[in-house]
């Protein structure tokens, strides 16, 4: 069974017509989930909380699409060599 993992994260970004963060050092992690249900829920969680703060946006991060387990050098693994 393959599994499908999601990250949920968000942060202050430096305009809201873009995705750059402010300050990265500053970006929640809100958590790892094993599918986008769960990931979706966690993230419309975190967009509620913080609606008035117009500059503030999560992200959901499929981690499963970083990695292809039938190449046998991906490109997440070419990453620093």
């Amino acid at each position: 069974m393959t599994q499908r993992l999601h990250l949920v994260f968000g942060g202050e970004l430096v305009d809201p017509q873009t995705n750059v963060f402010r300050d990265v050092s500053k970006i929640h992690i809100v958590g790892m989930f094993p599918n986008y249900e769960t990931a979706f829920s966690a993230w419309k969680a975190e967009a509620q909380r913080t609606v008035d703060n117009a500059h503030m946006r999560y992200f959901i991060a499929h981690l499963h699409r970083l990695r292809d387990e039938e190449k046998s050098g991906s490109a997440t693994e070419e990453v620093g060599h």
